[in-house]
């Protein structure tokens, strides 16, 4: 099977996918089960996978969607357990005394509550807490759920207190053969580790300035009554200030300090900052946007969670400090089981492991650690909010039967959607001996794009969270790969890798199951294409700019590093 055949059926369930979603606006649902069964089929007969290689990739599909499924029960058993307690409309309360302007509340939500949580967690968790959130304030569900994508860019790379990086570039990259190289020119692997990171701040610190514009004029175009870009253009100098105010101290974090904290300290520095500006009105346009009345949205932007005032009422006084402790006890019991330094998450990991290893003798292992996830944070946190906000036993119930309704939905497009991406992954182990799909389409990707691979480099990164809807992933996946095809054009390896960690960030905004558990947290189930038209616009953004940065810096400011130099000099003598 030549190169082009293999790539062409490789990509196959991408475009299944892409047609049924998007092009029939089909829901998950019906779409996805299909997208298995062609990936199955491509694996079985096409790939020559062993059967049980199949059943076996399917099993480790099903525990991770086991692990989906709790972070969404988490993030919105939490978000009711707020909504019976009264501390939504505290919330809401207090955002319109920073900012009744929608745009300023998307930006500080989204863009800035987001990337902490991003830096914190990591694993589509933004967009779990953050889309449920909007959704509390007044936004439309499929705007709340727009937005939380497109947080899935500029901090996720260096998300999860850096997991991108330092398990997914690491994995991997890190060879006996690299390790040695670097060794013979005085480097060891964390150096260029180091030098991969700066690449990816800069390059991110550049493209996701704008993110937060991008937000708001697509909130204004598609969910504003007058369908105006140009209500959103008009916020452009806060909403420029605001990428900048995440961005200068994200980007100086990766300088100098490594990747754990670009995300982490860029949003903490970023709220600081805009949440003052907003208060005093500081480059903040004359006019206040607003939603259309509720009464006149559109039926497919609304989810089956709702927040009516009538909900809110009645409910005991309550300090805007107090509304808001459960959102920052949920940063704070994040940040503190993420952090390498500390052992608390690795007794987490220890305590409770559920794991399946060599599934039917394939060597494909599932795994399942409860009391890490995210969820466990979430639900621990419902608990203390149960007796800080002195709720009743009637409310908490209440809460958790809204919450259990919204699950099985979700739970049914994920069984066929990650057990497929596992199918995929897993295909490298066939009778034929041939790469896995992803990797087949990247190769034939490379072979025909010869020297200008630096525009592409972010694309493949694309390609591979949307497969997985991880950054790590796609990291795991292409880096060796990305970084051989910089070997063989004589370009900087650490700039392509770092290209591929960015593209794989961007890639998050549109991968399938992160769209569908984002939709499941506002209850907005059925509506995954229309979601992904939308995210596709700042994806091609995102994937667009850094390709060009990718370009200039390394044919125009000749950006190098030191084991392309020792490959010039070693290539020019003849060794």
């Amino acid at each position: 099977m030549n190169l082009g055949l293999q790539a062409f059926l490789a990509f196959s369930p991408i475009l299944v996918a892409a047609v049924l979603l998007v092009g029939l606006r089909w829901p998950a649902r019906r779409a996805m089960p299909i997208v298995y069964v062609v990936a199955v089929l491509i694996a079985l007969f096409a790939w020559q996978v062993a059967p049980i290689r199949v059943i076996a990739s399917t099993i480790q599909g099903l525990f991770i969607t086991f692990d989906i499924l709790l972070i969404i029960f988490g993030a919105i058993l939490l978000l009711n357990t707020l909504k019976h307690s009264g501390a939504v409309a505290v919330i809401r309360n207090g955002f319109s005394n920073i900012s009744a302007d929608r745009r300023v509340q998307a930006i500080i939500i989204g863009w800035l509550f987001g990337s902490f949580i991003e830096g914190a967690s990591g694993f589509g968790t933004p967009a779990a807490i953050a889309a449920p959130l909007m959704v509390a304030l007044g936004f439309p569900a499929m705007a709340a759920v727009m937005i939380g994508m497109m947080v899935q860019s500029t901090p996720v790379t260096f998300g999860a207190v850096g997991t991108p990086i330092l398990v997914g570039v690491r994995g991997g990259l890190e060879t006996p053969e690299l390790t040695a190289q670097l060794a013979a020119i005085g480097l060891t692997f964390n150096d260029y580790l180091r030098l991969i990171t700066v690449r990816a701040a800069v390059i991110h610190g550049i493209t996701g300035t704008l993110m937060p514009l991008l937000m708001v004029v697509m909130m204004t175009r598609f969910f504003g009554k007058n369908k105006s870009w140009t209500e959103g253009l008009s916020m452009a100098p806060f909403a420029i200030f605001s990428g900048l105010a995440f961005t200068i101290p994200y980007t100086l974090t990766g300088l100098l300090l490594g990747p754990e904290f670009p995300s982490l300290l860029g949003a903490l520095v970023g709220l600081a900052i805009v949440v003052a500006a907003a208060q005093r009105g500081f480059l903040l346009p004359k006019d206040t946007w607003d939603f259309a009345p509720a009464s006149e949205w559109q039926p497919e932007w609304l989810g089956q969670i709702e927040m009516k005032l009538d909900d809110l009422a009645g409910k005991k006084p309550m300090s805007t400090w107090l509304a808001w402790a459960p959102y920052l006890l949920v940063a704070f019991f994040l940040v503190l089981t993420r952090l390498p330094q500390l052992p608390v998450g690795s007794t987490l990991r220890a305590i409770l492991k559920i794991e399946w290893k060599d599934i039917f003798g394939t060597g494909i292992t599932a795994s399942t650690t409860p009391l890490y996830l995210p969820a466990s944070i979430l639900m621990v946190v419902v608990l203390i909010t149960f007796f800080l906000h002195r709720m009743s036993r009637n409310e908490l119930q209440l809460a958790i039967s809204d919450s259990s309704k919204v699950i099985l939905g979700a739970g049914f497009v994920l069984i066929f959607t990650v057990p497929m991406v596992r199918v995929y992954i897993n295909s490298g182990v066939n009778a034929l001996g041939i790469s896995s799909m992803p990797i087949s389409m990247a190769e034939w990707v490379a072979v025909n794009v010869g020297g200008i691979w630096p525009l592409f480099a972010p694309t493949i990164g694309a390609l591979g969270a949307f497969i997985a809807g991880s950054n790590t992933v796609s990291n795991l996946m292409f880096s060796l790969f990305q970084h051989g095809v910089a070997e063989r054009l004589l370009i900087s390896g650490a700039a392509v890798v770092a290209l591929q960690s960015v593209g794989a960030a961007a890639g998050n905004m549109i991968a399938i199951h992160n769209v569908v558990a984002a939709s499941a947290t506002v209850g907005l189930l059925g509506q995954e294409g229309a979601t992904l038209r939308k995210t596709a616009l700042p994806t091609f953004y995102y994937l667009l700019v850094a390709g060009t940065i990718g370009l200039i810096a390394i044919y125009g400011l000749s950006v190098s590093d030191p084991l392309v130099a020792e490959m010039v000099r070693n290539a020019a003598s003849g060794q």
